[in-house]
């Protein structure tokens, strides 16, 4: 496990890196879609130097955390032909399937919606 390796970002995700092609955003789903996107953009940018207009790719749907082992997380890569996993665009932005891909811009556009306080009712 890789749990001292992380990147915290807003709504307190944590990003680990998998190895070379993949990363995992770890957190709390009651965030929803915005936590993921976020959390991968945040990682996608900040350390491994992607560009705005770089395509992040789900690589692995909500499960269990590979690096820590906790029930809420995410896969996302750069490299989705390296996984041999094929870009698709999901009509529904919580869905988080396998093959969907935002560029970093998008995908941080869910940053400022982390900010609002969870509402329980």
């Amino acid at each position: 496990m890789q749990a001292q390796n992380f990147l915290g970002t807003p709504g307190g995700a944590r990003v680990y890196p998998i190895n070379d092609n993949v990363f995992e955003v770890v957190g709390n789903s009651g965030y929803g879609y915005d936590l993921w996107w976020c959390g991968a953009s945040e990682y996608a940018r900040r350390v491994l130097g992607a560009g705005w207009g770089t395509p992040v790719t789900i690589a692995r749907s909500l499960g269990t955390s590979q690096a820590t082992g906790r029930r809420s997380s995410v896969q996302f890569t750069l490299n989705p032909a390296a996984l041999g996993i094929d870009k698709v665009t999901s009509y529904s932005p919580n869905a988080l399937v396998v093959g969907d891909t935002k560029t970093v811009q998008t995908g941080n556009m869910s940053c400022p919606r982390l900010n609002v306080p969870l509402r329980f009712r």
